[in-house]
């Protein structure tokens, strides 16, 4: 999730609008070979989840997404990295999983990450709502949330398990546990460090955040652990691409509250729409900044204006710098035309009808 990016307008060609709304693009990761350690095709995408749950909104639309292009056959999702210190922010993505009928997707869960990290819309207690019957409103697969492994120790049961450059991650919050990550040593699941271990099964990330424009502004998501920041960049394989979804671009897709509410209205026994019930809930002009990398990662390129290759750094100040050259491996959306807009947006909103 992103705040505060002013928007650049930069065009996408019509073209690009057309293949968002019904055709599936080719992404210009690696691409899906046989594995050579276990001869499994890797015929839809693999997707690990990276998420700051319970800080915005835009979380829940992007878990949203993965749940239902999973349910189509379009991914393969292995699991879910909590990357917001507290059970509570586990138990809600359990409710997710629970609800969306995937109660054994895995969950890890941040322990020595960020220390009271800043929280736009707090929505935790909406796991515990009760019914008008004293019931609880939502079911959950999980009896111990202190039992979960540590992200990052997820992260190397997952990838481990996986064929040869065949895994996609999705990174929308912070970046502990994937420094974590970066930083491990061989374990019970893999006798290769994780720099070597994300550089063997890991085929693109693609990543909320990124501040591009000409007018440079810190970058919230790595911000917010500045620290962790630096040891992903610092260490993330060079061969492995990374792609970037600006705050600016998301700045643009606006799903106003009472068009996910009227989206939901087949029942009030759901998880998003009782966030946005929640008699406190304060609508901070909610973008739909984390779908995005979502829509990308299973969609393909096409639906998107892409920058050139280049590579990317940041300072102690969360600033980043993009260094355009044709041998990096880091690209970046830009900001798209209204067709875009409204076919994106499109997008979310009928992801969010199903019921």
């Amino acid at each position: 999730m992103k705040l505060g990016l002013q928007t650049l307008h930069f065009s996408c060609i019509s073209v690009a609008a057309m293949l968002f709304m019904g055709i599936i693009g080719l992404t210009s990761c690696s691409d899906d070979d046989d594995s050579p350690m276990s001869g499994e095709q890797t015929d839809v995408p693999r997707i690990i989840l990276d998420v700051d749950i319970c800080s915005s909104t835009d979380d829940l639309f992007a878990m949203e997404m993965l749940y239902r292009y999973a349910d189509q056959g379009r991914c393969r999702f292995l699991g879910i990295v909590v990357d917001s210190e507290g059970e509570g922010h586990a138990a809600f993505a359990d409710v997710m999983n629970t609800y969306f009928g995937h109660p054994n997707l895995p969950i890890g869960q941040v322990r020595k990450g960020i220390k009271d990290a800043k929280i736009w819309t707090d929505y935790r207690r909406v796991a515990d709502l009760k019914d008008a019957d004293g019931q609880a409103m939502f079911r959950r697969s999980i009896a111990d949330y202190a039992a979960l492994p540590d992200g990052y120790k997820l992260y190397r049961h997952l990838l481990a398990e996986q064929p040869d450059k065949s895994v996609s991650i999705i990174s929308v919050g912070f970046l502990t546990c994937l420094a974590q990550l970066l930083e491990s040593d061989a374990d019970e699941y893999s006798s290769l460090n994780g720099v070597e271990l994300v550089r063997r099964k890991v085929k693109c990330i693609y990543i909320m955040g990124g501040a591009f424009s000409q007018k440079f502004e810190s970058e919230y998501n790595f911000g917010q652990g500045i620290a962790f920041s630096q040891t992903f960049f610092r260490l993330w394989p060079k061969d492995i691409d990374m792609m970037f979804s600006p705050g600016e671009v998301g700045d643009q897709v606006y799903y106003r509250p009472e068009q996910v509410i009227a989206d939901i209205s087949w029942t009030d026994r759901h998880p998003i729409k009782q966030v946005y019930l929640m008699t406190d809930y304060d609508d901070p002009g909610q973008r739909m900044w984390d779908p995005l990398t979502v829509i990308q990662a299973i969609e393909g390129d096409a639906a998107f204006q892409l920058s050139g290759r280049g590579w990317v750094s940041i300072d102690s100040d969360a600033m980043m710098t993009f260094a355009p050259s044709p041998s990096g491996n880091c690209r970046y959306q830009l900001p798209g035309d209204s067709a875009w807009v409204a076919a994106t947006l499109e997008r979310i909103r009928n992801m969010n009808k199903i019921h």
